[in-house]
Order: structure tokens, then C-alpha cells, then sequence
């Protein structure tokens, strides 16, 4: 067909106009979908699945346009131009469709300039549409930024950074919204550039900044809110108030961000955006000074912010929250210095209980007593706390990672990934986070995968020392055991260092404090034999100076092949209350043991029967 021909033919069969139509038509489809359905709560996957139809459709549309003619007759097959010319019914009806197909395209195209006007003066949220569909980020998520210290005083940082953890606590309790922990933002410090990028990095569509200044009793309080893919202001307001009304401004704050976000609040959570849980505000202070010190997860700030919890219930007795702040302090600080589990743990929970009994909807307290109950008495009733806690907090990534472990330790590995992925979700950047991504692949055997996590812990902070033992331990148990070494002996240097507890980033649980102990397999192999016999007698002394645990020792029999004095050693560990017993169920050194009835009987008494025994 000559080239003039066939661009007549196009004309002649409407296919110009019918695309052209369709175009139009489609650019709106895809505009409703992504404006209107994430109000209704449409998934992510649905909206795209309809753009890509739409987007499919028009070249179908195109080829029927060429092939089909609507008729006074109805639709027909569209024929060849007839060398006399066209009949005059035929030319009738081409001429009626040409008029209709103008009528639409005009309609079409008034809707369309209608649509980018509304968008232009603000009545419509263009953005969205990149938010949810382009990007996949959830339109309802956010990221409270570290808030800026305008006071004169410097040392009032304290009070800025509790407002921001305050708002963001508030926030994070509304399970309609998704909310990023406090330990990536602070990543950002305020007033940052590129705000786009950083909801990106932060898997966000929307951002909060904020300042605040005090000057004696009196408080101003700046805040925004940011839709990240276009920089723009979709809500911001200022506040000048007593120190007495703080927790009014954060209730309000809260409230405000929520109803931009059009998030659905039950009336819990209402009542938790409300909540004022002191009138004292010399206790306030020193709370929010007692959380100052607890997020700098370091051995001192830990004792610090006991210190400052104390002092706020002595000026409020009835204070709920400094008494979770305090069971929080005692349920992480064996983890960041040598306070031995027996003495911080009874504290941790009788601060929990404490803080529930004035107040049972506080999810913080509700997951420390988790917490410690797994630690402190082998994961016995640990499960309803965690449940309740991420019930009321279900953006507590602290929370959804302890409850990983605990699923781990009862073997429910495939629900223990699921919930330390949803941590990492809420807190990208927490570098143990990311290592524990690889815990309940170790567990569960699965080392390959183990490893890649790992892998990537290390490649994020080569300084964190936990990521290398766990790297270590992945590699020993598939026989790579000079890199097994090579990992082993980067994270003592960097322990020894001092830097073990300082490097944390998050909540280093017991585990990590498991595998800093020699490689079972490594050592054995390219050590030889008498290695672990020389291990064993060392062993002994430090059990007799109160520098080893009765678990240690067995951990030495059962690779040394002695089954008799393995499980004498567990059955003396369950005597001495030996935190690390937890891990009896998942240790590969006690494969050997599952067989033994003793050994069954001891799982059970440690995990109430809950916990099937592998036999492998």
C-alpha cells in the first residue's frame, strides 16, 4: 500500500481519532485509580494490574478501530474504499461518526484540562499517583525527622528530640498509618535537603519536620508536613504553649498529621493520641530526659536514664511510662555491659508490671515484660505480652524483632522471618535489624540465605562486631572454615575494642553473646582434636570463678561426643537458672542430644511443652 494511501486509510477509519480518544480516556482511568482507590484501601498490586490493562488496551483498541466501522447497521467489518468512491449512505455514516467521535474527544479533553487545573490550584493531590502506583510506597506512611533545638540553652536538645519521640510514638500507636522508628530518622538531622530522597531511602510517601524552642515554662513548637514526591506543604502549624500543655500539643500534632492522611483511627487509638500521663511536668522532663540517654543505647546512658526514670517517679509515683522507660533500661542493659541477666532482669520486670498495673495500654511495657520473660524465664508466657504490645503499637519495630526471636527459639522460623522483615520495614537502617534478618535463616538451616543477610550486615557497618560473629557461625556450619576464622577473629579485634556494646544500633539480643565463644566446627578442623579438650579445661576454671555459664560446659561435652556429661550440665543450667538454656532447641551442638528422653523432658520444662523436639 502507497504511504499516502494508507495514512488516508487511517483517517478514513477513524484510528486518529479513536486513539486518540482512548488516550485521553485511559490518562483519566489512571488518574481515578490512583486518586480514588487508596481511599477505599485498594492494594498496590490491584491499582497496578489496572494501569498495565489500560496501558495494554490501546494498541487493541487501534487495530480494532482499523478493522471495525460502527454503522446505522451496527458494527461491521470496515472494507476497502470502493474504486468509485463511497456511497452516499456509506459516506452519511462515516460523516455521523466523525461528528460523535469529535464530541467525545472534545469532552474528553475538557475533562482532562478540568483535571489539571484542579490539580493546579491544589484541590487535587498529583503526587499520589507517584506515591502508590510508580513507587509502591504506601501512601499512609511517614517519617517523623529529628526535630531542631532552637533554644538558647543547648543542653535543652533533650527536650526536642522527646517532643519528636513523643509525636512519633503518638503516631506510631494508629495501625492504619505506617510509621518509620525513631533509629532511622534520626539518620536525618533537621532541615535536610532532598526530602524526595530521603522518603525513598525510608520507603515513605510522606514526611513530618518540626523545631522547638523553650525558654523557661514557656514552649514553641514548629511543625510540617511534607508530601515527599513533590516537596510540598500539606499541612503546618505553630504552637505557643506552657510546659504544662505539651502533651496537648502532641495530642493535637497527632491528630492533625492523622487527618491529612485520612488515616481511620479506632476509638483506642483516639484515646491514645489523648493520653496525658502526668500532670507533674518536672517528671515529664525527666523522662524525656531518662529516653535521651536510653536511645543512646551505650553501657553509661543505660544508667543514666535508670537514674532519670527514677527521679520522675519519685516526683510522680503514678508516672506509667517512666516505669516502662525503666523496664526497657534494665531489659537491654546485659547486652550493652557486664550486668549480669539475674540482676537486671527481676528489675525490668517489676518496673513492667508496675507500668501495666497504672496503665495497661502502654505497648512499650507490655513488650519489655515479653521481653525479659524470655530471657529471664525461658520464654514462659512471653507470647500474650508481645501480641498485646504490637496490638497497641503495631509500628514498634523493637517489638516485631523481639517477637522474631522469641518465634525462632519455639521454632516457628517461616513466622520469625515475617515479623523481623516487618522490623526492618519500619526501621531500614537499624544495622542488628538488618544482621537478625539472617537469624531465622541460621536457625531453620536455610545457610545460604543466612549468609546473603549477613553478607550485607557487614557490608553496611564492616564495625559492627555482632554481624561478623553471625557471619562466622553461617560459614562454619557449611564448612567454609578459614573465612569462618577470618570472621571469628575480625569480631573479637573489634569486641575487644570496646566497641561491642557501643556499635549496637538497636537491641542486641543474648544471641549474639552465644556465638562470641569459639566455632564449633572450624576450630575442630583445622585446630585438631585436643583443641576442645584444652577448651573444656579452661572451661571449668572460669565456671568455678563465675565467668561461665553451666550451658557453656555443655555446649564443650556435647561437641566433645560426651552425651552423660552434656546433659548433666543442661540439668545443672536449668538448676542455676541459666539464661542461655533458651537456645536449646535451635544449637546444632545437641542435635545429637534430641533422641535422649532427658533431653525432651528438659525442652519441655523449659518451654511449658510448647516446643516441638526436632529428632533429626
Amino acid at each position: 500500500m502507497n504511504p499516502r494511501n494508507f495514512f488516508a486509510e487511517l483517517q478514513r477509519r477513524h484510528v486518529y481519532k479513536v486513539g486518540a480518544a482512548y488516550a485521553v480516556a485511559g490518562w483519566l482511568l489512571v488518574q481515578v485509580v490512583t486518586q480514588v482507590f487508596p481511599i477505599f484501601e485498594v492494594s498496590v498490586l490491584a491499582q497496578r494490574i489496572i494501569v498495565l490493562v489500560i496501558v495494554a488496551g490501546f494498541p487493541i483498541t487501534l487495530i480494532l478501530a482499523w478493522l471495525f466501522d460502527i454503522t446505522s447497521e451496527g458494527i461491521v467489518r470496515t472494507g476497502a474504499l470502493p474504486t468509485s468512491g463511497e456511497a452516499p449512505g456509506a459516506r452519511r455514516d462515516r460523516l455521523g461518526i466523525d461528528r460523535k467521535l469529535n464530541y467525545v474527544l472534545g469532552a474528553l479533553l475538557l475533562a482532562a484540562v478540568a483535571y489539571l487545573a484542579a490539580e493546579r490550584v491544589g484541590l487535587i493531590n498529583g503526587s499520589r499517583k507517584v506515591s502508590t502506583v510508580a513507587t509502591g510506597i504506601v501512601e499512609k506512611s511517614i517519617a517523623v525527622l529529628p526535630f531542631e533545638n532552637r533554644s538558647e540553652d543547648k543542653a535543652n536538645a533533650y527536650f526536642a528530640d522527646g517532643i519528636q519521640d513523643e509525636i512519633l510514638t503518638r503516631l506510631s500507636k494508629i495501625a492504619d498509618l505506617k510509621v518509620i522508628s525513631r533509629t532511622s530518622t534520626e539518620h536525618y538531622k533537621s532541615a535536610p535537603e532532598n526530602l524526595p530522597e530521603i522518603a525513598r531511602q525510608l520507603g515513605v510517601a510522606n514526611i513530618v519536620e518540626g523545631s522547638v524552642q523553650k525558654n523557661g515554662d514557656a514552649v514553641r513548637v514548629n511543625v510540617q508536613l511534607i508530601k515527599a514526591a513533590n516537596d510540598s506543604h500539606l499541612w503546618a502549624d505553630t504552637f505557643d504553649r506552657k510546659l504544662t500543655d505539651i502533651f496537648a500539643v502532641e495530642s493535637e500534632v497527632a491528630k492533625a498529621i492523622a487527618d491529612q492522611l485520612r488515616a481511620k483511627l479506632t476509638g483506642r487509638e483516639e484515646e491514645a493520641i489523648r493520653n496525658q500521663p502526668t500532670e507533674n511536668s518536672e517528671a515529664h522532663q525527666l523522662y524525656l530526659k531518662g529516653r535521651y540517654f536510653w536511645n543512646k543505647r551505650t553501657s553509661d546512658g543505660l544508667k543514666t536514664s535508670i537514674d532519670y526514670f527514677n527521679q520522675a517517679i519519685d516526683k510522680d509515683p503514678a508516672y506509667g511510662p517512666a516505669y516502662a522507660g525503666l523496664a526497657d533500661a534494665y531489659a537491654v542493659l546485659p547486652n550493652y555491659s557486664r550486668t549480669p541477666g539475674k540482676e537486671a532482669y527481676p528489675k525490668a520486670e517489676a518496673a513492667a508490671i508496675k507500668a501495666l498495673e497504672i496503665d495497661d495500654k502502654l505497648a512499650e511495657a507490655h513488650i519489655a515484660l515479653a521481653n525479659v520473660r524470655v530471657w529471664h524465664k525461658w520464654a514462659k508466657a512471653a507470647e500474650p505480652e508481645f501480641k498485646r504490645g504490637l496490638e497497641r503499637n503495631p509500628n514498634y519495630s523493637t517489638g516485631h524483632q523481639w517477637y522474631s526471636i522469641y518465634l525462632s527459639l519455639v521454632g516457628r522460623h517461616d513466622e520469625a522471618i515475617l515479623e523481623m522483615e516487618k522490623a526492618k520495614e519500619l526501621d531500614p537502617f537499624s544495622i542488628i535489624i538488618n544482621t537478625e534478618l539472617g537469624c531465622p535463616y541460621l536457625y531453620s538451616r536455610r545457610y545460604d540465605r543466612a549468609i546473603e543477610y549477613f553478607t550485607k550486615a557487614v557490608e553496611m557497618d564492616s564495625n559492627f562486631p555482632f554481624a561478623h560473629f553471625a557471619l562466622a557461625e553461617a560459614y562454619d556450619r557449611t564448612g567454609r572454615f578459614n573465612e569462618a576464622l577470618a570472621e571469628h577473629e575480625k569480631a573479637i579485634d573489634l569486641a575487644h575494642r570496646g566497641q561491642a556494646f557501643e556499635l549496637a544500633g538497636g537491641d542486641a539480643p543474648r544471641a549474639w553473646y552465644a556465638m562470641t565463644g569459639p566455632l564449633q566446627n572450624a576450630y575442630g578442623a583445622l585446630r585438631g582434636p585436643i583443641y576442645w579438650q584444652g577448651r573444656l579445661e579452661s572451661a571449668k576454671k572460669l565456671y568455678e570463678q563465675g565467668s561461665a555459664t553451666a550451658t557453656g560446659l555443655a555446649d564443650i561435652y556435647s561437641i566433645l561426643g560426651d552425651k552423660e556429661q552434656a546433659l548433666a550440665w543442661l540439668a545443672k543450667a536449668y538448676e542455676e537458672s541459666d539464661d542461655f538454656l533458651v537456645f536449646i532447641n535451635i544449637q546444632p551442638q545437641f542435635d545429637k542430644l534430641h533422641s535422649d528422653s532427658r533431653f525432651q523432658a528438659l525442652v519441655n520444662k523449659i518451654f511449658q511443652s510448647s516446643v516441638p523436639v526436632k529428632n533429626e
